[in-house]
């Protein structure tokens, strides 16, 4: 069996997080996935883990949940977003981001809608006080 330098390895797990980077929003599966690097997907699941501490699924999971929010930031709907980012329903990514973030999509996007409004009203409460304080913009 041929042994390869780590960094040569490494570098195709690399490649295969860039595709996963670069077509989050596909239907993505591990075979898939393992073949961009040339692996066996049972030996890039392994090297993947070792590398990036999660599984790539796990990553992709995560990756497309943060697209989400700031696509739900943007104010588009729990749909748009979903197809947006590759779930197969509003009902399955809405199960992933409660899970991940414990807070609905829907109750994220009015979160940050409220915090945008909350800022254009006061803007000062969004400076940290020490801040404000020593160019004077708060009263002793």
């Amino acid at each position: 069996m041929e042994s390869y330098p780590k960094d040569y390895l490494y570098k195709r797990i690399v490649k295969a997080k860039m595709y996963i980077d670069d077509n989050f929003a596909e239907r993505l599966d591990l075979s898939a996935i393992a073949e961009t690097a040339s692996f066996s997907k049972y030996h890039f699941f392994r090297l993947f883990k070792e590398i990036y501490g999660v599984s790539p699924l796990t990553y992709l999971t995560a990756l497309r949940i943060e697209k989400s929010k700031n696509l739900l930031a943007q104010n588009l709907t729990v749909l748009e977003v979903a197809n947006l980012i590759g779930f197969e329903s509003p009902t399955s990514f809405s199960a992933v981001f409660k899970k991940i973030t414990k807070v609905k999509p829907s109750d994220y996007r009015l979160q940050v809608t409220r915090q945008h409004l909350q800022k254009k009203e006061t803007p000062l409460a969004f400076i940290p006080g020490c801040f404000a304080h020593s160019r004077g913009w708060l009263k002793k």
